[in-house]
């Protein structure tokens, strides 16, 4: 009969949740550069153009990163309060800002000189953004409850929207259709305005008492569905059927402070004051990832080729993520030059090289032979590890002290402990040890004592231990301090389990009171 390897014993564990692909994706967003600003960041955004700059807006000065280095390439200071709404236009090259003493104005990106003043508003300016299909326009909110659509060229008001009774904090020209402009104000309530008749063509909200200021919107580029922010709600407004709520969600703890798409209009990222990044499936509107950050989030944005997430926090803190971008994500298909031969035309017939090591054709052999002819099976002869091939011998104490080593997991330790148990053979393994030999088998008892997976299989080798070296003890300071650590552990663990049969039996208590009392009021009603 063969030998029997030593069953090593597999413990039952909690089973911990696999990461589902969408969260693998956005766990790829990792390396976070934290860079300290002065004040709280009220505002991150990312230039359309590449290389996809973005405008950081804190104290009284935008900042211009480079999304590569994380440097700042440019600083805008030229306000004359604190500044607001950093936004760059889509062709990168020209940002406007507005400030809290109503001012707005548009630079050169490059040479940060003043190109356009608009000081109509008498109240701060939180809101400015430059219209994506007519960039000559520029959309500004302000807390004098105005919403003003501007010419840049001529410098003057296209049209002004009053309609709001408070701080208008929220807004952006519809992608879809150039007229459209959807706000979010103070007033608990959203609206849809048409600069064509400059009146307002959709109110969505504030008609309940004690509504939440709506802090951000936001609509998906079809123009069928606007989403808006309000306390730590998050709600979806169908703009074709009248402005209906169609869906509202709370999975953020505090206020909801910002809204961003990725590049795909895929998914929803919301940032909140809970310290939370929560991303949204659009489809589905179910959380699929959070992200936690050190402070509560005021601002955030993510980059068109979906490779940075940039947050602002209340501590002037702001948080960049990267992700690495694959080959394909950047038109390097070599699946497809391999079949079709084009690396043959741009590499000289060589194989394009991926990492250190050479793309290499699997080409199967076929077997060579009759096709009657029979083949003897020969199989691999298992390799018994060093504690196996030692027990085969009946050599029990160098198996033990083999398991007994730094690199050897408790499992397997204990496992062969048992198998010695099983064969008679403990007592003969633990016999005749010094002082030396015997340290590593105590320190594996004081270590394991109170694990509830081999804290029976200690009790037993300890009081066998006890037994064998009682007439010895008194000779080696080690190995009395080991016994003594080892009857302190015990001690304690007593207790513990004292307390505990002690909580378990006030937790029995209450719960038989409240079933009676739940009895009991039962029984009337039956009656």
């Amino acid at each position: 009969m063969d030998y029997q390897p030593v069953l090593v014993q597999r413990h039952a564990r909690p089973q911990s949740t696999k990461q589902s692909p969408e969260s693998r994706y956005w766990r790829q967003f990792k390396h976070p550069v934290f860079i300290k600003e002065y004040a709280p960041i009220t505002s991150v955004q990312f230039s359309p153009a590449k290389p996809h700059r973005y405008a950081v807006t804190a104290a009284s000065r935008i900042q211009i990163y480079a999304p590569r280095t994380q440097k700042v390439t440019k600083t805008i200071s030229r306000f004359r309060d604190v500044a607001r709404s950093g936004n760059i236009r889509p062709d990168g090259k020209l940002v406007v800002a507005g400030d809290d003493t109503g001012l707005v104005q548009i630079f050169d990106i490059n040479s940060r000189a003043i190109l356009r003043t608009l000081d109509s508003h008498k109240q701060p300016v939180h809101v400015t953004k430059f219209s994506q299909l007519s960039p000559s326009q520029v959309l500004t909110c302000s807390d004098d409850t105005t919403v003003k659509l501007w010419d840049v060229p001529s410098q003057s008001e296209v049209t002004t929207f009053t309609s709001h009774t408070d701080y208008v904090r929220s807004g952006e020209v519809s992608s879809s259709n150039p007229h459209l402009v959807l706000t979010g104000s103070y007033d608990a309530s959203m609206r849809l305005f048409d600069s064509r008749s400059g009146e307002c063509e959709m109110t969505m909200g504030g008609d309940s008492p004690g509504a939440s200021p709506v802090e951000q919107v936001l609509m998906l580029p079809s123009g069928t569905v606007a989403l808006s922010a309000a306390g730590p709600i998050l709600r979806m407004w169908d703009l074709n059927a009248g402005g209906r709520c169609i869906r509202a969600l709370s999975n953020h703890q505090k206020t909801i402070t910002s809204l961003a798409f990725d590049a795909n209009v895929g998914r929803l990222l919301t940032g909140s004051l809970d310290q939370m990044v929560k991303v949204y499936d659009i489809t589905t509107y179910k959380v699929v990832h959070t992200m936690r950050y050190p402070a509560a989030v005021l601002c955030l944005a993510i980059s068109p080729d979906t490779t940075h997430i940039a947050a602002g926090m209340s501590d002037g803190t702001l948080s960049v993520r990267r992700r690495q971008q694959k080959a394909l994500e950047n038109g390097m298909d070599f699946g497809n030059a391999l079949k079709t031969g084009t690396y043959e035309t741009f590499l000289s017939g060589t194989l394009p090289l991926i990492g250190q090591g050479r793309i290499k054709a699997k080409t199967k052999s076929k077997p060579v032979g009759d096709a009657d002819e029979l083949r003897v099976e020969s199989r691999r002869a298992h390799r018994l590890r060093e504690y196996d091939r030692l027990l085969k011998s009946f050599k029990y104490s160098a198996a033990l002290d083999s398991v007994l080593r730094k690199n050897v997991s408790p499992v397997t330790a204990f496992s062969l402990i048992q198998e010695l148990i099983h064969r008679d053979g403990l007592r003969r393994a633990l016999s005749g040890r010094d002082d030396v030999l015997l340290e590593p088998v105590l320190r594996l008892l004081v270590k394991h004592v109170t694990d509830p997976r081999f804290g029976e299989m200690v009790c037993d080798v300890s009081t066998l231990l006890i037994d064998m070296y009682v007439p010895v003890l008194g000779q080696s300071p080690l190995i009395d301090s080991l016994f003594l650590r080892l009857r302190k552990k015990v001690l304690a663990e007593i207790r513990f389990q004292k307390e505990l049969k002690k909580a378990k039996g006030t937790l029995e208590m209450v719960f038989c009171s409240v079933a009676l009392a739940a009895s009991s009021l039962v029984a009337p009603q039956n009656a």
